[in-house]
């Protein structure tokens, strides 16, 4: 059994870590929902939007993702409640506490994991892309025929491409940290009281 003195400490770390994770996940959650949102009007307005067949399931892995970040976010809030009821009489026990962050680690991994493979997919799209642009310095030119309008020869990445990306990179990061700071947490945890 812990000492008082050693159950302030990990109350103490629950709530600190709770909060850190719980504002990093919210904010990076934030910047996804705007660029989801975003990528979905902007897609739409792009005239050659069904050239990037590769995005679609990037960019729907990557709300998979986002829907777990929020779960995870959740999750977060309950490590500070659970923080702030081990400064309480009425305290969970070590295996509650163990089990909630366990909860949160593997909502992590699991969006972590989702994050990866839409990065794949995306990165795939626009490696085909890439690959398929005319050499140059801006990769796709306007060909012009008399009495015609010009028309574009190559598939050049636009910036909405791109936006998704970023997009998944953040909703990537947000679960990284809280992979980290809940194997931080469960370490604390199951560490021997000194």
């Amino acid at each position: 059994m812990a000492d008082q003195l050693d159950l302030q400490r990990i109350s103490a770390a629950l709530r600190r870590v709770g909060w850190v994770r719980f504002w990093v996940q919210l904010v990076l959650g934030v910047v996804v929902v705007g660029v989801l949102l975003f990528n979905n009007i902007g897609g739409r307005l792009v005239a050659n939007s069904a050239r990037a067949l590769g995005l679609g399931p990037g960019i729907s892995l990557t709300t998979l993702a986002f829907l777990v970040l929020l779960w995870c976010i959740w999750q977060s809030w309950l490590v500070v409640r659970c923080g702030r009821a081990l400064a309480s009489p009425v305290r969970p026990s070590k295996g509650e506490t163990a089990r909630l962050v366990k909860r949160g680690l593997l909502a992590d991994l699991a969006g972590l994991t989702l994050a990866a493979v839409g990065y794949q997919a995306m990165a795939g799209s626009l490696f085909v892309q890439a690959s398929q642009q005319v050499p140059g310095f801006f990769g796709a030119q306007i060909q012009t025929t008399p009495g015609a309008g010009g028309r574009v020869v190559g598939l050049p990445i636009t910036s909405i491409e791109m936006f998704s990306v970023l997009g998944n990179t953040q909703v990537l990061f947000a679960h990284l940290i809280g992979l980290i700071l809940s194997l931080w947490l469960l370490q604390r945890i199951h560490r021997p009281a000194r």
